[in-house]
């Protein structure tokens, strides 16, 4: 920071005016100026500048300086002439091309290099792009090497290290940096986490000695600089656990580091990159390099020191952004306000705009007012006053006289009017303006919509509305050009009113009679015009500008500007407001002057255009915008003999803007060979309420010289004034805008809250009080009061003046000579953890990362998005069509450090999307608040994004340190304290149900088909229906019977007793005959599903790994399953040989037993269930012969089945309840099954609810997936099941079979969508089961009383609980639509016999009521283990039985791995107990542990797919402490990038959680099993192995 003075007092350094003549000959500084642009166009490198430069320079720099040449060239940055020279006289009166260093406008590219420099080349992962993506299909483009050799840096940063530690100074351009430099340059410096400016206290960065001892440090290992580079990162702020890594900061390099990350241990010398998965199996693949480079940007990622804190485990308090006490604050005196010079009086001066009209119109009638121009730059035609007069007067008579709708006047005095004229036509504009202030007519100028979807043409339709137009005046070629209904009118734009279009030219307007005259008044305050702004957040306002205020304008400008009679002026600007309007359509016209309109068509053709115009017109004043001072140094090298000298003033309406200052310095360095002299540049602010605000005078008014200012970046996003003078790197370099308008009062406003006045050495915005502002946001009191009736108060609350000042939407501040100096505007102001930073400085860093070769210039936006109450940084960029992936990610690599650097703040997104696709503003530029809302709504479609969240977002929850454990004895002691009971529940006691249960006397489910095929042999038992909805094949007891002998009779010779077979079956009535023919023969039965014949690939290697697993000694099949086992295609994805004994089952000969198989003791094996897990686990769980029946029972209990019952099953018949309900119930309870194969729906959607309303069924079965197919394939498709007379009204029970947490919103739209066809809302229920035993809960219609109660009120089974809460295991019940609340439905009521208790998963101690805890299950029907290869029983034993640590320490239970609670209803069962409610909310094994807290993947899930109307599906998984999201894309491939985005903002908005990669597939992508459940690992394998082929895969930062 500069020493400031003792008083406080702001210093600024100044620039004298230099008025001397060049020392360097004129051919040398041309060739300079050339260079430096084709440095600025990135044409030539940064080194190839240099020798140019130092060549051209050599034989002068002695002489100038005095100093050695060697030095003064390479310590551009470091040493200002001023340092150089104490004594020196040419300080005092400098040639202007020896202008103050400093103030070089390419300073900011130095600063940008220099800050680039100071990173180490560390590598970030590039995003991979899917092959047909991308441009070129090499696969080096898209990967960076995973080795970065070290040897090759060490040299250099060995000497780079000594050479800055012994001279400080000479750091940045010395030549022997020059090849680490440039190495650096072109590398992939891509690290945006820590930077050797990191933000220090007060925003101070660390001066360039530590930031080099520390690099001589680091030279000494390279190989450890990944771990250790920038090693003075305050230890205080510690970085957020991304990757589990110790944080161990220490400086003694040799040693190595080890990081071991979740059980993972690994080096991280770059050479080794063998990563394992989580079961140490080695990974090396694209994917997870990558994801290591990730990790090791993330090493030390940014925190600033906060203080952190948090009230009771569940209330997550975001970190609230403390203020740095260190941070600069203002020292300077309230500011006082400054008043221009008064407005002089001028005798003659006319009374009005409409009276000078007249005045010139009459007396000076062939004085020429306006030139056009055509594209070629020729002029068209001039507009004399005498013309622009009488075509005047024609045009308000027409419109007041000619204009009726049912003999009424269309128009009358007052009456708004859009103008609505194309850029290239300003003679039709003027006259049609001039033409409604004689009518006394409030023009509302607005740009051509050329489409229905122009970038903000909406809410200009909003203000056309808001201000009553219902005329809109155009020029012919303009009507035609217009989009046209089929009727022939001009359509009605998208938010538009409805309009009558006027054709202003010649033929559609009258001659008045002799005797109407335009009323000629003296300026009121009637409103004269209307002039649109468009506000940040995009909407349009209209400011009203009264006749008296318009005049008061004009005065003034003709004041500030010197404006006189006749004087010819070239406008480069929009005639239609703003500067435009006000100096070339208003003052012009008070003055008799002469405008050369250059329109914006002809400057995109001829950049040079308004130059030479000024130079064959001979103009004295010029108005233009800094771009078009840029364009025109672009096209210069052409001309030669083009003169400037005829220009006394050269506007430049943006000069507030902080790039301007850059433009105008590079364009008088060229330009002032042809004439231009430096002070007729002239700055001026302006905003489009307070109109003028300041302008630079031009010299002859005797005025200060103008100022400079270099002001640090760090105290200016304190808001506070600080020159700097020792951090070259983040400096803004301003320049005044010059003095006060006369007869103006300005003051300085604090920004945000009461308008206190600022000290002198503090920014804030500036406001106005004169009688030339706007008056009004037209139709919005409220706005206007807080925008134009502002009343600036003292700090000891006086108001400083009763008059009223309008707020200008300028920041800035005053400097010595009373100079308006302004550094940003409201609109760009983006306040970021408290600091403010300005969107056009942002750009001017990204602008300055060389080379500019892969993005356009001039289309950078930057705004800011609020994400997890804070606002983020977005800089979305145009890029070059010929921009290679590799050569862009660098670019923005490098934007992303240079902005940390420079500004200190870390950007959230960067995006490049293709050229031409931004949202174009009216005359060029880029459409701001449209690209933001294309940015949140997902529609930006961008062709690169690095998204950076782990360096910007600083105010996540600390994360969750957990609790000691308070012992199981306190937690029960405090239940009971507490009055909660300790939660338990039970299903009704099978034991006390006396029902006529025949099946009950037999032990063995065999029996009982033996049994029901002697007592009922031909009662149908089972009906298979085929896709077509006709009946496949059927199966009475007594058919089935006989099959089941045959297969017996086939197994016996040849099988042992206790062997166990494999049963590969397509679903049907093989399949069950079968089971029985095994369980005839004494064998143990696996049913497996067959493999899919298209995707053998991937199905067959899980029926090889169950067959192998369960040990099974021979398969069961059918002819058409056996040929495809033995097929050559089956080879190719498995060793067939190995296949035990395949038998087919299609044609056995009909053979009776002699003796069936009878076990010794019901609890022998009866069956194997297995089944793959969510989480990619294969697990087979043992069916004893007792479980069995006790799980046939419970079953028939619950959803009171009989012979005389149907139902419906459309499930998979290979384990769990799916497996029971086809195989076993239909047998033991004898009621008829009508058996869906959920296959077959995929041809037939309608097939299964078809069955249900053709058989009349009341009870049916389906999983998710099912309910699935039917909401997507027959949700428009209901009044079409209606005509073919489906009608499931009969359906009293529909229950979804799952192992999972209910998916409510899927029962509800099902619910919702076939209400039309008759089903009962409250038909649908859930169920649960697990492996350790399959059916727990199942909810059957509800009876009794319960169903009584049950109708009164919403559905009395669902809560709401605090997402947050569940995070820190915890049940805290909200209200519905509360913020972060998650919908929780009841699992189904508890079989008979079946106990539930929830256990603390930790302490094994029981939990009370509504506590989150491990579901345990003991009932007579719990498998009796796992059936492992391994023999790993042991550790599984406590799966089946466990036993509680306290309280009931005898029942032996069985653990469910599946985290819910018990809650205690209001609502009673039949028996007239309380109804316990059992709520699941996900399996542990699927949790994901994150920041100490545990979240469900499909929460997240949920979150991700309402993000965007492209998602379709998601699935989340971590890696390494990362958090992977794969998101499903339906829609092209060029939305994919628009997700990465949406992801991002969604996960950390709703569950504070940092994405670390996120995967866009196609369709389809995401495995998911039989149940309808995701398989997260499948495709957390899949990604790791490269095998998912990504659309995109975004490696967030």
């Amino acid at each position: 920071m500069a020493e400031r003075t003792s008083t406080g007092l702001l210093t600024m350094m100044l620039e004298p005016t230099p008025a001397v003549a060049m020392t360097l000959p004129a051919e040398v500084r041309e060739k300079l100026a050339e260079l430096e642009l084709e440095l600025s166009e990135g044409d030539i490198t940064q080194k190839g500048y240099e020798k140019k430069r130092s060549k051209l320079l050599a034989p002068y720099i002695p002489q100038i300086q005095g100093v050695d040449p060697s030095l003064q060239i390479d310590n551009r940055i470091q040493a200002s002439p001023q340092a150089v020279l104490p004594g020196s006289k040419l300080n005092k009166s400098r040639a202007a091309n020896t202008r103050d260093e400093r103030f070089r406008s390419d300073l900011h590219t130095e600063a940008v290099q220099a800050a680039l420099a100071k990173y180490k080349e560390r590598k970030m992962p590039m995003p991979s792009k899917r092959r047909s993506v991308l441009v070129q299909s090499s696969v080096e483009a898209c990967t960076p090497p995973d080795t970065s050799s070290a040897s090759e840096d060490e040299g250099s940063l060995r000497r780079q290290g000594r050479l800055t530690t012994s001279t400080p100074y000479q750091g940045h351009g010395h030549p022997a940096v020059e090849h680490w430099f440039n190495r650096v340059i072109q590398g992939s410096s891509t690290s945006s986490s820590a930077s050797s400016t990191s933000s220090h206290p007060g925003g101070r960065s660390i001066t360039n000695t530590t930031a080099h001892a520390a690099l001589n440090a680091n030279a000494a290992a390279t190989a450890l600089a990944d771990l250790m580079a920038h090693t003075q990162l305050d230890n205080h702020s510690a970085p957020p656990d991304v990757t589990g890594l110790s944080e161990r900061s220490s400086l003694h390099a040799e040693r190595s580091q080890v990081a071991s990350v979740r059980g993972v241990s690994r080096s991280y010398n770059h050479h080794t990159s063998v990563m394992e998965t989580a079961d140490g199996v080695p990974v090396n693949s694209r994917v997870s390099n990558k994801i290591q480079q990730l990790l090791n940007t993330l090493k030390r990622p940014k925190r600033p020191p906060l203080r952190e804190f948090f009230v009771d485990d569940f209330e997550e308090l975001l970190d609230v952004q403390q203020p740095d006490p260190n941070q600069p604050k203002p020292e300077g005196q309230q500011m006082s306000p400054l008043e221009g010079e008064p407005l002089g009086v001028v005798t003659n001066w006319p009374p009005s705009l409409p009276a000078a009209l007249q005045r010139w119109g009459t007396t000076h009638p062939k004085s020429p007012c306006l030139t056009a121009l055509d594209n070629a730059g020729k002029s068209v035609y001039t507009l004399t006053y005498g013309k622009l007069w009488t075509r005047s007067q024609k045009l308000a008579y027409t419109l007041l006289n000619k204009l009726s709708t049912r003999n009424e006047p269309l128009l009358v005095p007052g009456d708004r009017v859009a103008l609505v004229f194309p850029n290239n036509d300003p003679v039709m504009f003027m006259v049609a303006f001039y033409g409604c202030l004689l009518a006394e007519l409030v023009p509302v100028p607005i740009e051509v919509p050329l489409t229905r979807k122009d970038a903000g043409s909406q809410q200009i339709g909003f203000l056309l509305g808001s201000c009553g137009v219902t005329l809109a005046l155009t020029t012919d070629a303009c009507q035609k050009g217009l989009p046209k209904a089929q009727t022939g009118e001009v359509v009605t734009f998208k938010g538009w009113p409805r309009l009558l279009w006027f054709v202003t030219d010649g033929k559609h307007v009258v001659k008045p009679p002799k005797d109407w005259h335009p009323p000629i008044r003296e300026a009121s305050n009637e409103i004269a015009y209307i002039e649109y702004k468009t506000s940040k957040e995009g909407s349009t306002m209209g400011i009203t500008v009264s006749h008296s205020v318009m005049l008061a304008h004009c005065h003034a400008l003709t004041q500030a500007c010197c404006y006189t009679e006749a004087e010819t002026i070239t406008n480069v600007l929009d005639f239609k407001r703003e500067a435009g309007l006000w100096h070339g359509v208003l003052t012009s016209v008070m003055n008799r002057m002469h405008v050369i309109s250059i329109p914006y068509s002809l400057m995109k053709v001829n950049p040079l255009s308004w130059i030479q115009k000024v130079h064959t017109y001979k103009a004295r004043v010029a108005v233009v915008k800094s771009r078009d001072m840029h364009w025109s140094l672009l096209a210069q090298r052409d001309q030669r003999d083009i003169s400037l000298s005829s220009l006394r003033m050269l506007i430049v309406a943006d000069g507030a803007n902080p790039w301007s200052i850059s433009s105008c310095d590079a364009f008088l360095n060229v330009f002032q060979a042809r004439g231009l002299r430096p002070e007729v540049i002239c700055p001026c602010a302006s905003s489009s309420e307070a109109m003028t605000v300041a302008i630079r005078r031009p010299p002859e008014m005797g005025v200060p010289p103008p100022g400079k200012a270099v002001l640090s970046m760090g105290g200016l996003s304190h808001s506070v004034i600080r020159v700097d003078t020792e951090e070259k790197l983040s400096v803004l370099t301003v320049q005044d805008v010059g003095q006060v308008m006369p007869g103006a009062l300005i003051c300085v406003v604090r920004v945000e809250g009461t308008p206190y006045l600022c000290q002198t050495d503090e920014v804030g915005e500036i406001c106005v009080s004169s009688g030339s502002t706007g008056l009004a946001y037209y139709g919005l009191p409220g706005m206007t009061k807080n925008i134009f009736e502002t009343i600036p108060i003292t700090l000891s609350g006086v108001p400083i003046s009763d008059r009223p000042f309008t707020r200008t939407s300028l920041l800035g501040f005053v400097g010595p000579d009373s100079l308006v100096f302004v550094v940003g505007k409201m609109d760009g102001l983006m306040v970021v953890s408290g600091r403010r930073h300005n969107a056009d400085d942002v750009v001017a860093t990204a602008l300055a990362v060389e080379p500019m070769k892969f993005v356009y210039r001039g289309r950078i936006a930057v705004f800011s998005v609020s994400v997890l109450h804070d606002e983020r940084i977005v800089v979305v960029a145009e890029q070059r069509p010929d921009a290679s992936e590799e050569d862009s990610f660098q670019w923005m690599s490098r934007v992303l450090q240079a902005i940390d650097s420079i500004h200190q703040v870390g950007v959230y997104c960067l995006a490049l999307v293709p050229a031409n696709t931004l949202p174009k503003a009216p005359l060029g530029g880029i459409h701001i608040s449209e690209t933001k809302q294309r940015f949140l709504e997902g529609a930006l479609h961008p062709c690169n994004v690095l998204m950076c969240p782990h360096t910007c977002v600083t105010n996540l929850p600390k994360p969750r340190q957990k609790q000691p454990e308070v012992g199981p004895a306190s937690m029960i002691v405090g239940n009971l304290v507490a009055g909660k009971r300790i939660a338990q529940a039970c299903g009704r006691d099978v034991g006390q149900l006396e029902d006529n249960d025949q099946a009950r006397k037999f032990l063995y489910i065999q029996d009982v088909l033996q049994w029901r095929a002697q007592a009922t042999p031909d009662h149908p038992l089972f009906l298979v229906l085929n896709a077509k909805g006709t009946v496949a094949s059927t199966a009475s007891c007594l058919q089935l019977h006989k099959k089941a002998e045959r297969v017996a009779a086939a197994l016996m010779g040849r099988l042992n007793t206790g062997d166990h077979v494999a049963l590969v079956y397509p679903p049907g009535v093989d399949l069950i005959a079968t089971f029985y023919g095994c369980l005839y023969a004494g064998c143990v039965p696996v049913t497996v599903r067959p493999p899919h014949p298209q995707n053998l690939a991937t199905t067959l290697p899980t029926v090889k790994m169950i067959v192998e697993v369960s040990k099974s000694v021979c398969i069961l099949t059918t002819q058409a399953i056996m040929k495809l086992l033995k097929s050559k295609e089956a080879a190719a994805a498995v060793d067939i040989k190995s296949w035990p004994t395949v038998m087919d089952t299609d044609d056995l000969p009909r053979k009776k037993i002699s003796q069936m198989y009878k076990p010794p003791t019901p609890e022998m094996l009866a069956y194997l269930d297995f089944s793959v897990s969510t989480t990619g686990i294969l697990a087979g769980v043992k069916m004893s012969h007792a479980a069995t029946s006790a799980l046939c029972r419970s079953i028939k209990l619950q959803c009171e089945l009989y012979p005389s019952r149907q139902i419906a099953i459309c499930l998979d018949p290979y384990c769990g309840l799916g497996f029971a309900l086809w195989c076993l119930c239909s047998v033991y309870s004898g009621h008829q099954s009508i058996l869906v194969p959920p296959l077959e729906l995929e041809s037939n959607a309608s097939l299964w609810l078809a069955a249900v309303s053709q058989y009349k069924v009341r009870v049916t079965f389906c999983s998710y997936s099912v309910m699935e197919m039917c909401t997507k394939g027959l949700g428009s498709q209901t009044e079409a099941l209606r005509l073919r007379n489906v009608n499931l009204s009969c359906v009293r029970t529909c229950m979804v079979v799952a192992e999972e947490r209910p998916r409510i919103t899927l029962t509800q739209s099902f619910s919702k969508i076939f209400k039309d066809l008759g089903l009962s809302p409250r038909a649908v229920s859930t169920t649960f089961g697990c492996r350790v035993n399959v059916a727990i809960c199942l909810q059957p219609n509800r009876l009794g009383k319960l169903a009584e109660q049950g109708t009164a009120g919403p559905d009395p089974t669902t809560v709401y609980v605090d997402m947050r809460a569940l995070r820190h295991d915890r049940v805290r019940l909200v209200e519905r639509g509360s913020p972060h609340s998650l919908p929780l439905m009841e699992s189904g009521k508890i079989l008979p016999g079946v106990k539930v208790i929830i256990a603390n998963t930790e302490t094994k101690g029981p939990l009370g009521d509504s506590h989150l805890g491990e579901i345990w299950v003991s009932s007579p029907h719990n498998a009796t283990g796992y059936y492992t290869v391994y023999g790993e029983e042991g550790l599984h034993a406590d799966h089946f039985n466990t036993k509680l640590s306290f309280g009931d320490t005898q029942t032996v239970w069985a653990r469910t791995g599946y985290l819910g609670f018990l809650r205690r209803t209001e609502l009673t069962d039949a028996s007239g107990e309380r109804h316990d409610a059992l709520y699941v909310v996900g399996s542990l094994d699927e949790t994901l542990e994150l920041r100490g807290m545990r979240y469900h993947p499909i929460d997240i899930e949920t979150s991700v797919i309402r993000s965007h109307k492209s998602i379709a599906e998601c699935a989340v998984f971590t890696w390494t402490n990362l958090l992977v999201v794969v998101v499903e894309l339906e829609g092209s491939e060029q939305e994919a990038l628009d997700l990465v985005a949406l992801v991002t903002n969604v996960v950390l908005e709703e569950h504070y959680l940092i994405v670390g990669v996120v995967v866009v597939v196609d369709p389809g992508v995401i495995p998911i099993n039989s149940r309808g459940e995701k398989q997260r690992m499948h495709l957390r394998d899949g990604f790791l192995a490269d095998q998912l082929d990504p659309i995109y895969v975004a490696y967030n930062m």
